[in-house]
């Protein structure tokens, strides 16, 4: 899954991009608005601590032809059909500090980091009040601290299914993960200087990195916007399931939201689902 805009920041756009924001008729260009979330997330995946925060939420989307901002994220798009596109998307991971984390006392921080890659989405079925899409991205990551080290590479299709449901806008999507070597190191490799007698050294291999599952309801009534989202995670069978710093094989988040659009485009554009 995050952290609010590098604390704040990097956490509330996840949040809100977790979450459906279909468009089912002309939508304008761009809406401006600001609110509050709560939201809980593991410190990383398999890891039995959590982060909790409530923190201002922008809300922020624009819907243009070639650059979009929306719940899929900040990305530019590169080949628009009716029923494949293209873009370049990004995501990011919380920074986590060791001596909040038990399993990782000792060991250095994990700084935020951001990844980014080509996203192929395809839409497989459609109709008036649903789309379901198969969605394929493909992102390096990298820290975002300092030093700017590459952290792997990750592959992540998912299912996804958007739905127009009594007025709430609904959102299922879930599907496995792999990573290579590079990423898995990152998070769960523990060096021989970093061993203890419950913490012994480990060195992940790349592979099959888990399964999510998200569903998220969100409703825009006049000037308010209200979302919500449970995730499910489950790191079984994972390639470094083994690793001593993999607490849990299974996580849960979640995230309640509020905005109130303040201002919005005069121009609208057409609903490209």
């Amino acid at each position: 899954m995050r952290n609010f805009w590098t604390c704040r920041r990097v956490l509330a756009l996840p949040l809100l991009w977790g979450l459906p924001l279909l468009a089912w008729a002309d939508q304008p260009l761009w809406e401006l608005g600001l609110g509050a979330g709560a939201v809980s997330l593991p410190h990383y995946r398999g890891s039995d601590q959590s982060h909790n925060w409530v923190l201002p939420v922008p809300y922020v989307i624009y819907r243009g032809e070639f650059f979009q901002a929306d719940r899929e994220g900040t990305r530019a798009v590169l080949l628009n059909r009716r029923n494949l596109d293209l873009d370049i998307s990004l995501d990011v991971s919380a920074p986590v500090k060791s001596s909040d984390n038990l399993a990782r006392t000792g060991m250095p921080d994990l700084p935020a980091t951001l990844e980014i890659g080509p996203n192929v989405n395809l839409t497989l079925a459609r109709s008036p009040d649903w789309k379901l899409d198969l969605r394929v991205p493909i992102r390096a990551g990298f820290t975002l601290n300092r030093a700017f080290v590459h952290t792997g590479l990750v592959v992540s299709p998912r299912l996804n299914l958007d739905a127009r449901v009594k007025g709430w806008n609904l959102g299922l999507q879930a599907g496995p993960s792999w990573g290579d070597r590079q990423r898995h190191a990152f998070f769960y490799d523990v060096d021989t200087n970093q061993s203890t007698v419950n913490r012994p050294s480990y060195r992940a291999e790349g592979g099959f990195a888990g399964w999510e599952g998200t569903v998220a309801l969100s409703r825009k009534s006049g000037q308010m916007w209200t979302g919500i989202f449970v995730r499910a995670d489950s790191t079984a069978g994972a390639r470094y399931q083994d690793s001593p710093l993999v607490r849990s094989r299974s996580n849960w988040s979640a995230g309640v939201a509020m905005a109130w659009v303040l201002k919005t485009s005069s121009t609208f554009v057409p609903d490209r689902n």
